[in-house]
């Protein structure tokens, strides 16, 4: 004859592993979604250049841009929120790869709009070069965006190379 303690230890058991299964079960049943569904980018470019100055030692950016992305397609029954930003990119002789974040936000599934529709907005963080090297730099814009899922494996999504804004900083400080 088993103890209560017994009983009551297979039953939780029994019901954790069950959980466990079903929590598998539903995130293997969203792989591949990120390849099919992708948001749908209509419109990142840069509006203004605000200032280009040497703050510190190191050069800083401040600009505005416009974005219009439907977020939609990147929505299921699986994904909670979107983090969603904007990376400036670019190229310096001293290091080759430069990416700074200078906007996000947070798109939930609870949101009944799922599209960012926003002209002129002026960056959240600054593009901060980490030497003096910003000055007449081709930069690039790209939307970014990293799945937030109830259950599962977290996956990224980008904006495709082909369709990315490119633009010239000036060759002065203003």
């Amino acid at each position: 004859m088993h103890t209560i303690w017994v009983r009551l230890n297979a039953v939780v058991f029994f019901g954790l592993t069950v959980l466990l299964g079903l929590s598998c079960l539903a995130a293997v049943s969203k792989i591949g979604h990120s390849y099919y569904h992708q948001p749908v980018i209509h419109k990142l470019e840069l509006k203004t250049l605000k200032s280009l100055k040497s703050h510190g030692g190191v050069d800083r950016a401040l600009l505005s841009f416009d974005i219009h992305a439907d977020m939609e397609p990147a929505f299921h029954w699986n994904v909670k929120q979107l983090f969603v930003y904007v990376v400036a990119s670019y190229e310096t002789d001293s290091k080759k790869v430069n990416q700074v974040v200078i906007w996000d936000k947070i798109v939930e599934a609870i949101d009944p709009v799922k599209e960012i529709k926003q002209e002129n907005v002026f960056v959240k963080y600054a593009l901060v070069d980490q030497g003096d090297e910003l000055r007449g730099k081709d930069v690039q814009l790209q939307l970014m965006w990293d799945h937030m899922p109830i259950t599962g494996f977290l996956y990224m999504g980008e904006q495709p190379k082909d369709t990315m804004t490119q633009f010239t900083l000036p060759s002065e400080y203003q």
